[in-house]
């Protein structure tokens, strides 16, 4: 009985792009289909406006040759985007100011200041969508807040049939119990194990027994030498909850990112909430991946950085 309810394994096809338009006619969008009745009717247009001063056949060869343009428009691709699309991101990006800046670069110079006349370009205003990153990780992003909580990932070649049906059942629940936007980030982190090794060098002093102490100097060296001859990476699962438009309260996305820890339970990963703290090395990390890590992490925004207070010297008598 459990060797054919294992073989009678569950399968759906979904499709790769959930998020594809819907072909209305000749395998092709409205969208596609928009531009080319356009196109037509602009041409017909042009047609019946130049038929009397140029001839057939150079308004033939220009038809075709504006046809074809136009087709290769509304139904060509280019990195997986229609080419329309393309074309207006390309010329969004050739307009888009180079650089970027945190200060006020708008600002106009005194009258009274004889500022130089520069022709070159001043970097534009940046605005970043999250304006604020409280203590307890909520990330205040306009009219919306967020929140972030880091998961581990499970392995389903090395389950069972029915463990597998399980799995996927507890997952589409809370996929179902979704009803704002969520966010899945599924990244490879690099693995700062040099750190690990001083770490553990460091504490292999203060084992109570020799043998502790030669096994963590040991394995110290081990990391040293795996991170000398290897570049090691790790999986990172960020899962990013916002809250909805008329959901109040100030820690509402905090309470969204609880219970998505409480809904992914059952699948057998570990979930947490992230904090301010956490927040805040989480974004770093995914603006820059592979920036080598910072010792003392990073601190969260409108934190008071502190540090030890100076020994006073003492007088002698």
């Amino acid at each position: 009985m459990s060797e054919r309810r294992d073989s009678d394994v569950v399968r759906a096809r979904m499709p790769a792009d959930v998020d594809a338009p819907d072909k209305v006619a000749y395998g092709l969008t409205f969208r596609q289909l928009a531009i080319l009745a356009v196109a037509a009717v602009c041409g017909y247009g042009a047609w019946q406006a130049l038929q009397d001063l140029l001839p057939v056949p150079v308004l033939l060869g220009a038809a075709v040759v504006l046809g074809g343009l136009v087709f290769g428009l509304a139904a060509g691709r280019r990195d997986g985007l229609l080419m329309d699309v393309w074309l207006l991101a390309a010329v969004r990006h050739s307009r888009a100011p180079r650089a970027l800046s945190t200060t006020d670069t708008t600002a106009k110079v005194p009258d009274w200041v004889e500022a130089p006349k520069s022709r070159v370009m001043l970097p534009a205003p940046l605005k970043l969508p999250a304006a604020a990153i409280s203590d307890d990780g909520e990330i205040t992003l306009g009219s919306s807040q967020a929140a972030m909580v880091a998961a581990t990932s499970v392995n389903l070649a090395l389950r069972t049939a029915d463990e597998q049906a399980a799995l996927v059942d507890t997952f589409g629940r809370w996929l179902n119990s979704l009803s704002t936007a969520t966010q899945i980030v599924v990244s490879a982190q690099p693995v700062d194990l040099r750190s690990h090794a001083r770490t553990l060098a460091a504490a292999a002093d203060t084992m109570p027994h020799p043998a502790l102490a030669d096994a963590a100097a040991d394995h110290a060296r081990f990391l040293d030498d795996l991170a000398e001859r290897r570049d090691p990476l790790r999986r990172q699962v960020l899962i990013v909850t916002r809250t909805g438009a008329g959901e109040r309260g100030e820690h509402a996305a905090h309470r969204r990112a609880d219970g998505t820890v409480r809904a992914l339970s059952g699948l057998g990963v570990t979930t947490r909430a992230l904090d301010g703290h956490a927040a805040t090395a989480a974004l770093a990390a995914a603006a820059d991946p592979y920036r080598p890590p910072r010792p003392g992490g990073l601190a969260a925004p409108d934190t008071v950085i502190t540090g030890p207070t100076p020994a006073t010297p003492r007088r002698r008598t």
